[in-house]
């Protein structure tokens, strides 16, 4: 499964958790799909990551490039 497709199916999920009617055994299915395909997410971006990182390497060794930030807002090295 691709990144965009992983993320679409868990929007999906997010929407039906929230509805009022799902049970507690639905809802866990769901939960446990939605982790799966999290993982599937988190995986993907580290493999990005990993991409960029050696594309912004030069023959001076890694720079680091303005923007480049994690979610915490430190610089991505």
């Amino acid at each position: 499964m691709n990144f965009e497709a992983a993320v679409e199916r868990l929007s999906e999920i997010v929407e039906e958790l929230e509805q009022e009617n799902v049970g507690l055994d639905r809802s866990m299915e769901l939960f446990a799909e939605g982790r799966k395909l999290a993982d599937i997410c988190h995986e993907q971006l580290a493999v990005a990551e990993e991409k960029v990182k050696t594309l912004l390497k030069s023959a001076d060794g890694f720079r680091e490039e303005p923007g480049l930030r994690d979610g915490s807002g430190k610089s991505v090295a």
